[in-house]
């Protein structure tokens, strides 16, 4: 067997950067508009996002730190998931600068907020695909021992999906001509995917 590197994260792990976030990775990201209670908008990433069900679809983010989306959902229950493409990601970039609650970061980032059919919030008119949302639950994570960590996994029921058809092919959406922008592992690391990194298996 190789030499491996073992740590304890509760020891630390002794290397540069922790490397966590890079072997859960390239990772998609959570981009989640929502609005306060008062209609100021807010759209932030989040690098800890997932799909978690298909019937109803299910997708859920993690706020660490109560964070103006995690303050704006749990206010009006309802959020957008806005696609980051590889075009979008200086945008989306913008968007992650440590701002105030009451500012837009629409318009900070120069993105349209477009309005959504079923729900109030809106979401990015640029994105080619986004989820319109409404909170299921909201839970704050422990540790193994059951002491309560900063940190809220926030689930939503996807109600409404909008797609640009030029990303249907033949009705299947095309994930490689969406250019969607993965976080990786490093300070400043991002992927997209191409069509000549496809593999298939179908299952037995």
């Amino acid at each position: 067997m190789s030499d491996r590197h073992f740590y304890e994260p509760t020891k630390g792990h002794g290397l540069p950067h922790d490397p966590f976030n890079a072997i859960i990775a390239p990772r998609p990201i959570g981009w989640i508009s929502s609005q306060s209670g008062g209609g100021v908008l807010n759209l932030a990433p989040y690098s800890f996002f997932n799909a978690f069900n298909y019937v109803p679809p299910i997708i859920g983010f993690a706020s660490i730190g109560a964070k103006d989306s995690l303050n704006n959902i749990q206010e009006t229950g309802e959020f957008c998931w806005n696609l980051v493409t590889k075009p979008l990601a200086e945008k989306m970039n913008q968007t992650c600068a440590g701002v105030g609650p009451e500012v837009d970061e629409f318009q900070l980032a120069g993105l349209t907020p477009k309005a959504s059919s079923v729900v109030a919030v809106p979401h990015v008119a640029e994105t080619p695909v986004a989820f319109e949302c409404k909170l299921s639950q909201c839970i704050q994570l422990t540790t193994a021992a059951g002491e309560a960590v900063d940190s809220w996994l926030v689930l939503g029921e996807v109600v409404g999906v909008h797609i640009d058809k030029s990303l249907l092919k033949d009705g299947i959406f095309d994930t490689a001509a969406a250019q969607p922008a993965l976080r990786g592992g490093g300070p400043a690391d991002y992927f997209t995917i191409s069509e000549t990194l496809k593999f298939q298996l179908f299952r037995p």
